[in-house]
């Protein structure tokens, strides 16, 4: 039998498609992280104008969702695209690629899975990029 052992063999047992879902994970991961620290730094440093005063955030913290954005005219949904420059909520789009990362990640793999005429896995990542897009497009909201 042969073992293979040290460096090689944490390698040996990840196929291609895991190796690609990895790498991709990897890459946004670090994105999303860096897009969080620098727009949180950006915000904290007053570079970029804000939606919401800092001063203000200990009273509206105590309101429930609905109440708070209300009061502070946040846009609901996708609508903070809008306001995407101010500091309080560009550290959202960090959220936003790390959130979303997953379905990056199978859109990756889905090629070598329809390469390898993989069919079970290849319908499994397209569900798995439906699923994800559908939770993310905000159709199925409850109570708005």
């Amino acid at each position: 039998m042969d073992v293979k052992r040290g460096a090689d063999a944490e390698h040996s047992y990840a196929s291609s498609e895991q190796l690609r879902y990895a790498r991709v994970l990897d890459l946004g991961m670090r994105v999303g992280l860096g897009m969080l620290v620098c727009s949180f730094v950006a915000y904290m440093a007053g570079w970029l104008p804000v939606h919401v005063p800092l001063e203000q955030m200990p009273r509206l913290w105590m309101l429930a969702a609905p109440d708070y954005l209300r009061a502070t005219g946040m846009p609901q949904g996708w609508g903070w695209l809008e306001i995407i420059w101010s500091g309080d909520v560009l550290p959202l789009a960090g959220i936003a690629v790390l959130s979303g990362i997953s379905a990056l990640c199978f859109a990756f793999v889905l090629p070598l899975y329809y390469a390898h005429r993989d069919w079970v896995y290849c319908a499994i990542a397209a569900v798995e990029i439906a699923v994800l897009a559908l939770a993310a497009s905000g159709i199925l909201t409850v109570g708005h």
